[in-house]
């Protein structure tokens, strides 16, 4: 008697040919990772022989060669009719005598073995034999049915899963990738369900999908069964995962983004195949609320370390968390097929060169930018009215829409997360996608001629009108050794891990500020004095704050996060940190500001920096500051952060600023800390030698220098000509700062983009002794070479005499 039927616990990996990438992966895990903690809900899977059989015996197969002969896959209405008429044939024939026996045996026994239940529910998987390859995805291809109950819905949900091989979208991605039809064969899963349901679910993987970063794990979550999340219907919350930190047993929570979280998917009493599932919105008070734990996301982060390390690559797993037994469930793994297959040679940096009025906003995919004519869809029946260039602008699509998404200019949803099929085939195309806007249908209209980007950190963003753009292509091959250190000034967390990828020695100038007005925007004394704050804006506040309990949580962590994140991605390269720098005006735009912050007629020369720092009104503001950046060092291992001190006017000021570290936990040379002085005062450069004794370096700020030793306002448009850091007297400052700190042994760089706009300068400074310079991230490359031509000459140039970065600069 042939065997239709394989139980999981007896296949795994190298049985692809017999059921299919996923369920082969199943068996995998559940032979080789449950004794690592990893738990796959039970199954058996039916073979891909008793599928070409199905096909063979019934004489399917060659009507369905003679059906796709000649068929012109880019003629979307010729092939909707192909693919309609192949799955009908399919469903109308019936299944072999033999084979049917042996499903209904199989599913007695598995219903026996879980309660004897007829009432339990399950899914129903496609495994195809050609799927979940490192070099293809097919994500999304084939059907899955859930909450599917009793053998006579099994039977057809089967059947439908086999005629799924032919959907639209599987025909032509197969002809795309060059796979012959009647060489991919399915098999059909039965899996126990997780009740997800009732609990969350999301999709996670081992890497970081936008940026190819492979130092964490990237988690999304939403409530509900997990098909939402990949459907691409709900804005799942995310998360972060640094793997170090939690190979080392430490927090490891880089980043928490919470999503909108509308919908969740349930199941129905409903027993018909089509009509098991449907979606329920989600209480207000709970979308305010993360849908998965910080113990459940290390826990998540901790399986899918578990089986990259298994299957060596990066892996992009779904996972569930069930609401009955509390339990995760891994329920599929595959691998991920579009960073992990780039390659370093080169980065392409899109980038706006000019920018307009805003339309709509969203999560960006794909950190590139598209333009053409809106095209609004609101069903695949619409396929063939779509235009070459159009801007695909949807509520949310699906893998059926892959034949137009390849056409498109850029995709615009108003649904969907990171891990969504949109999300996943954009990727794969290369094409930007803006998903998850939640406005987009209503907003725009057809022929409105827009501008999406995705090249401008995680937000998308869809201006109006064809605006002008460029891209930088960035060779990452060894560059020629450049004479002193090139780091990175970084205010943005969400774009560290891109940046990380170029050449460099680390980040030298993070603005705590830029954090606290982006993942923050509250006012640390309105946290703090919650109770007091107007109604409105405590009603804001608490808006924002739900999912982290309390004010000084939010506060602590959302700037933990930020740090951790640039910290990680440039580790182990140093990476300093400059304690919050707003000035008066600039904190009293933050919610809650007004009422905490004094009107100075020139904030410049106010209160801010160490003077502020030591002010017993903002002593408790310190402190939160204080504690997020202890977490980051000594809780989490990141260790590579430094902290700068900025607006130091005085000694007593230097030695009152170390002294409040020390009481935080940040005391210098303790576990490694430095903390530099940010040079910017001319006061710092004539009494270098006294503040070195406070600091362990400087950072030059030649800014706030240039404009305090010539006395004049770099923002007056009367006087903003003679703005020069080469001017004599700036020249000669730096000059007594640098030879401070090399007569001291003392770290000294400078954060600015005078050695970037100026050769000269940048020369100057070398000849000085400078040992860092810090620039913005598109000015890396251009002027590492120009530094090293400063000393190597330009016959240096593309050689490969020395490693340029510390990572072997092929750079990522």
């Amino acid at each position: 008697m042939t065997t239709d039927i394989l139980w999981f616990s007896e296949i795994g990996l190298t049985d692809l040919d017999r059921v299919g990438g996923k369920n082969a992966s199943l068996g995998e895990m559940v032979q080789n990772l449950t004794s690592a903690g990893v738990k796959v809900p039970d199954g058996f899977a039916t073979t891909a022989d008793s599928y070409r059989r199905f096909l063979s015996d019934s004489g399917l197969d060659q009507r369905i060669i003679e059906r796709l002969r000649g068929l012109d896959i880019d003629d979307v209405t010729a092939l909707a009719a192909a693919g309609k008429e192949i799955r009908g044939l399919m469903r109308d024939t019936p299944f072999l005598p033999e084979f049917e026996s042996q499903i209904r045996a199989a599913y007695a026994a598995l219903v026996l073995k879980h309660g004897g239940s007829d009432d339990i529910s399950w899914a129903v998987r496609s495994s195809a034999t050609a799927e979940d390859l490192p070099d293809a995805s097919f994500a999304g291809q084939q059907e899955t049915f859930l909450n599917v109950r009793g053998i006579e819905n099994i039977l057809p949900a089967i059947k439908d899963v086999f005629a799924s091989l032919y959907n639209d979208r599987a025909i032509a991605y197969r002809v795309h990738h060059d796979f012959e039809h009647a060489e991919v064969a399915l098999s059909a899963g039965i899996q126990r369900m997780v009740r997800s349901d009732i609990g969350s679910s999301g999709v996670m993987f081992t890497m970081d999908t936008e940026s190819g970063f492979r130092d964490a794990v990237f988690i999304t979550s939403s409530y509900g069964l997990g098909e939402a999340v990949v459907q691409g219907a709900v804005n799942p919350d995310e998360f972060y995962v640094y793997k170090p930190a939690l190979e080392a047993g430490r927090p490891a929570i880089l980043k928490r983004t919470l999503g909108e979280k509308a919908l969740q998917m349930t199941f129905t009493k409903n027993r018909e195949i089509g009509r098991t599932i449907d979606f329920v919105p989600v209480e207000v008070d709970l979308r305010n609320l993360f849908s998965i734990t910080d113990a459940d996301v290390e826990e998540l982060a901790r399986h899918a370390l578990s089986i990259e390390a298994h299957y060596g690559r990066p892996m992009d797993i779904e996972w569930g968390k069930d609401g009955i037994d509390g339990g995760i469930y891994i329920l599929q793994a595959r691998p991920e097929t579009v960073q992990s297959r780039a390659t370093a040679v080169s980065q392409s940096r899109f980038k706006m060169n000019e920018t307009g009025k805003v339309l709509v906003e969203g999560r960006a995919i794909g950190q590139r930018i598209g333009a053409g004519s809106v095209r609004i869809l609101s069903s695949i029946d619409q396929m063939a009215s779509f235009a070459t260039g159009d801007v695909l602008v949807a509520d949310m699509t699906d893998p059926d829409w892959e034949p137009i998404m390849k056409r498109a200019s850029a995709i615009v949803t108003n649904r969907g997360g990171r891990t969504c099929h949109a999300a996943i085939i954009a990727r794969e195309l290369g094409i930007p996608a803006v998903v998850g806007t939640g406005t987009a249908t209503d907003i725009l209209s057809d022929g409105l001629e827009v501008t999406v980007s995705c090249a401008e950190g995680e937000a998308g963003l869809i201006y109006e009108g064809l605006l002008d753009f460029g891209i930088e292509e960035t060779a990452l091959t060894t560059l020629p050794p450049a004479p002193v250190k090139v780091m990175m000034n970084v205010g943005t967390p969400e774009q560290a891990f891109t940046f990380a990828q170029l050449p460099n020695h680390g980040v030298g100038l993070a603005r705590l500020e830029f954090i606290i007005n982006r993942q923050i925007g509250i006012h640390p004394k309105a946290l703090l004095n919650l109770a007091d704050q107007p109604a409105d804006v405590a009603r804001e506040i608490n808006t924002r704050i739900a999912a982290y309990g309390n004010p000084r949580d939010y506060y602590i962590k959302r700037l933990a996060e930020g740090v951790s994140t640039i910290a990680a991605a440039f580790a182990p390269e140093t990476v300093i940190v400059r304690m919050s720098d707003f000035k008066s005006n600039e904190y009293a735009n933050l919610i809650g500001g007004p009422a905490y912050e004094p009107h100075e007629e020139n904030p410049m020369l106010g209160f801010r920096g160490a003077s502020r720092y030591l002010e017993p009104s903002f002593r408790d503001c310190f402190d939160l500051e204080c504690e997020a950046l202890s977490f980051v060092r000594n809780e989490m291992g990141l260790t590579n952060v430094k902290l700068m001190i900025p607006f130091v006017r005085t000694l007593d000021e230097a030695a009152g600023v170390i002294e409040l570290l020390a009481e935080n936990g940040l005391r210098r040379g303790e576990n490694g800390l430095e903390i530099v002085m940010m040079c910017e005062l001319p006061a710092n450069a004539l009494l270098a030698d006294e503040f070195l004794d406070y600091f362990d370096g400087f950072s030059i700020g030649s800014n706030d220098m240039t404009q305090l030793a010539l006395g004049l306002d770099r923002d007056s448009a009367i006087v903003a000509g003679g703005f020069d850091e080469r001017d004599p007297a700036v020249k000669k400052l730096l000059s007594m700062a640098i030879a401070a700190c090399k007569a001291r042994g003392k770290y000294v760089g400078i954060c600015g983009q005078g050695p970037s706009d100026h050769p000269d300068f940048a020369e100057w400074l070398v000849a000085e002794g400078i040992d860092s310079v810090s620039l913005n991230p598109d000015t890396v490359v251009d002027t590492w070479l120009r530094l090293a031509g400063v000393t190597a000459g330009s016959n240096h140039f593309g050689t490969d005499d020395a490693a340029t970065d510390p990572k072997d600069a092929s750079a990522a």
